[in-house]
């Protein structure tokens, strides 16, 4: 199987499409762009990423949230919660995040994403210049108090293993390029800060 699969990819090329970035973002009046919100489970990574959609989409841009949990349901439904699979649910998020930005559109990826080493990985796919690292910068113990789906309840009594925050390891952006406490800002602050990133990044306009 293994020497099919390389046999393969010795005769794949990239097939480069008649229609280029600049023109897809002409059409769209924006710069394709790839916002990855990073945080511990509990920190409002999905609730802010849909939040900030909303927001752009209202305003006439053209955005669509990847978020942990649907991305589990089909694009890594054959993948556990090992370091190893996490790792490949990132890389393949990081894969489709990039191809969304090559369309153009702003793709806002909610995911744990605890090692930094993935994190990074993601960026040069989609590469440095229309990337940015929000970390959603919240208390473990905050973060425990919600505990929206049990998840940490689950975790502590040894039902969840390997669970990020209590038996598992997350390791937070040394430089991220925006820091959110949503503990400290409401959803509408979260979501005025990440706006405000977008329009330095000159990928919307003010």
């Amino acid at each position: 199987m293994l020497w099919y699969i390389l046999s393969i990819s010795k005769n794949l090329t990239q097939t480069i499409s008649l229609v280029d970035l600049a023109t897809r973002e002409r059409l769209l009046g924006q710069r394709g762009f790839v916002l990855w919100l990073t945080g511990l489970s509990g920190a409002g990574k999905s609730t802010i990423a849909y939040a900030l959609e909303h927001r752009l989409v209202e305003n006439g841009h053209a955005a669509f949230v990847l978020d942990g949990d649907n991305v589990r349901h089909g694009l890594s439904a054959d993948l556990g919660f090992s370091p190893e699979h996490r790792a490949e649910n990132i890389r393949r998020v990081g894969h489709v995040a990039s191809l969304f930005a090559d369309a153009g559109l702003i793709a806002i990826c909610a995911f744990i994403s605890p090692e930094r080493q993935a994190r990074q990985s993601c960026r040069k796919i989609a590469g440095t210049d229309r990337f940015a690292e929000i970390h959603l910068d919240v208390p473990v113990e905050v973060c425990e108090a919600r505990d929206p789906k049990g998840l940490y309840a689950q975790a502590r009594a040894g039902t969840i293993t390997e669970f990020t925050g209590v038996s598992a390891l997350y390791q937070a952006p040394e430089n991220p390029d925006l820091a959110i406490d949503t503990h400290q800002l409401s959803i509408r602050q979260s979501v005025d800060a990440i706006v405000s990133l977008l329009i330095a990044h000159t990928v919307i306009e003010a």
